[in-house]
């Protein structure tokens, strides 16, 4: 399983890495944080090493800023821009 696994990582990545710059960091949004939060966030925009992401409420933002370093590494492990900051915006 774990082969399968790390197969998928490769090929995900690879995907990532070809994307456009501007791109690539939105795209890795959601294979950073997993489904469960993809599911309730939305990634704007990507500029100046700062991914501006979208979420329903001050608790969300509060609770996912706590994550922010693990969800920064994976994302540039995958992006093929670097990123340096999340910032996470209310929705509205």
């Amino acid at each position: 399983m774990n082969r399968a696994s790390a197969g998928l990582e490769n090929i995900i990545a690879k995907a990532l890495h070809r994307a456009p710059v501007g791109e690539s960091a939105l795209l890795a949004w959601p294979v950073a944080c997993g489904s469960s939060v993809a599911d309730r966030t939305r990634a704007l925009s990507f500029s100046d090493g700062v991914l501006r992401v979208e979420v329903a409420d001050a608790g969300w933002r509060r609770e996912l800023a706590h994550l922010a370093p693990r969800y920064l590494a994976m994302i540039n492990k995958y992006s093929a821009a670097s990123v340096k900051r999340i910032e996470f915006v209310v929705k509205g």
